[in-house]
């Protein structure tokens, strides 16, 4: 689509701009995305992707966007295969019901979790169902989704909100980190996050937690391909490079999780920024010409958690 053959431009293919595209297509808007990167190497294809919130505010709207989501993704869990989510239980260390808002009354499972299932060295934590999401499988089937809807999606870098501007009356600011030169907008900084993807030696449950002695959040994250193993959250690194101390730790940690992944074979080192703001930016402005920019921005280490409810939010910012 060119040449004002669009209703809608989106800005970013990461899980953002592909579910904000998605939910303007299926309402019969016109909708092109335009990415700088292929959609299978964004920092989404990188994030664990369990259904919780991390590193994101304001609480307030976070509960809404993050219930519509969660109804959401629990639909999708119906075809897993096709969709890369599932529902998996697991254990959330350190965390009382009572601290998390309305939201948790949509949590299958919920409920303080008894001594016996504790790790070593967690005296608390609760036992929960939520998705956990095969990322390049689902974003894979986002992108499809867009196509079946009519949108297109294209390779294409931008310096300026004018460019989509002039083939679209509406554009929807997705670019994560990208915004911060975009817009600009110099609150929004990386926060860099390396994981281990390992042989799975069996284990079938997730694990979050911070664990004694740690400066980072350990987490256990069962996949298809393996199980991912994390991890670490960097202020401001911009490092896309695997660090093997780094590595090693983390691997350690997570054994004393769960003992059987000390020997497990190490398949992959993963790194990804995640685009952190004081509070997410999901705002209409006008741009010159009478053209309308809806950003969606900011989202720290929950993009995939809010993704549904914030994209059906700029949606009808974008339209409205």
């Amino acid at each position: 689509m060119s040449g004002g053959t669009c209703d809608v431009i989106v800005v970013g293919g990461g899980v953002i701009g592909l579910t904000t595209a998605v939910v303007l297509a299926e309402s019969g808007r016109r909708v092109g995305l335009w990415t700088r990167d292929p959609v299978a190497r964004t920092t989404s294809a990188v994030a664990g992707a369990l259904i919780w919130p991390y590193r994101i505010e304001p609480a307030r709207q976070v509960g809404p966007w993050l219930e519509l989501s969660l109804e959401r993704y629990e639909r999708l869990a119906a075809d897993a295969e096709r969709t890369g989510v599932r529902i998996v239980p697991g254990l959330m260390a350190h965390t009382r019901i009572e601290g998390l808002g309305s939201w948790a009354s949509r949590v299958r499972g919920l409920r303080e979790a008894r001594p016996g299932e504790l790790p070593e060295g967690v005296g608390q934590g609760l036992r929960a169902e939520v998705p956990l999401i095969d990322m390049p499988v689902y974003l894979r089937y986002l992108k499809a989704r867009l196509r079946a809807a009519g949108g297109t999606v294209e390779r294409r870098s931008v310096t300026g909100f004018g460019e989509p501007a002039a083939v679209a009356p509406a554009v929807v600011d997705c670019t994560g980190l990208g915004a911060r030169e975009l817009v600009p907008d110099v609150s929004v900084h990386p926060v860099r996050g390396q994981v281990v993807v390992v042989e799975n030696p069996g284990v079938e449950e997730w694990f979050v937690g911070a664990l004694p002695g740690a400066h980072e959040m350990t987490y256990v994250m069962p996949q298809p391909y393996g199980v991912l193993l994390g991890g670490t959250a960097t202020e401001g690194s911009w490092d896309l490079g695997p660090d093997q101390e780094e590595a090693d730790a983390i691997v350690a940690l997570c054994a004393r999780v769960v003992p059987a992944l000390a020997g497990a074979r190490v398949l992959e080192h993963r790194v990804g920024l995640r685009p952190a703001r004081p509070r997410v930016r999901l705002e209409a402005v006008p741009l010159p010409g009478g053209g309308r920019l809806v950003h969606n921005y900011g989202h720290g280490g929950a993009g995939v958690t809010v993704a549904w409810g914030c994209a059906e939010e700029a949606a009808r910012l974008a339209v409205g």
